[in-house]
């Protein structure tokens, strides 16, 4: 049995200790807004924080999670930023299908954690390997600007 800390809730789980995070969280505990995408941590569809950071879920061993908390995207919105990033995206109509959306949101809301004001060139860093492929990244940029606070061009 291993025990790990996700949105604020101990959770005991009995998996082997190379099963990635993602699937301890998707098919074990039933959080399922974390996403399959790629399986090799190049898409950014399966983002989730772990202790703050933005980490691939779809490669992390359960074992490395260790006693540091696992936050997803059903519970970013707990926190002010995350709210922040939630209603930005509602509100500039970023997502077209919306798979790849909750590592979006994820990688965000960790930029905005550790840089609460970017520029166009932090932004793009730190959303680089989220791959989206209805293109939505100008919508993308111009709510993480809004969950900023700073002034966005219209999209």
């Amino acid at each position: 049995m291993t025990t790990i800390l996700i949105n604020g809730e101990a959770r005991e789980v009995d998996v082997p200790p190379d099963m990635p995070l993602l699937w301890v969280l998707r098919d074990v505990v039933g959080l399922t807004g974390t996403k399959f995408g790629c399986g090799i941590a190049q898409c950014g569809a399966c983002t989730v924080h772990v202790d703050g950071k933005p980490a691939r879920s779809c490669v992390l061993p359960v074992s490395a999670v260790g006693n540091r908390a696992v936050t997803t995207v059903e519970a970013v919105g707990e926190t002010e930023i995350g709210r922040r990033v939630q209603e930005a995206w509602l509100g500039v109509e970023v997502v077209q299908c919306g798979y790849c959306q909750s590592g979006q949101i994820m990688s965000a809301a960790a930029l905005l954690g550790r840089n609460p004001a970017p520029d166009d060139a932090a932004i793009d860093a730190a959303m680089s390997g989220n791959i989206c492929r209805c293109a939505t990244y100008p919508r993308i940029r111009a709510a993480i600007k809004r969950a900023a606070g700073l002034p966005a061009e219209t999209v």
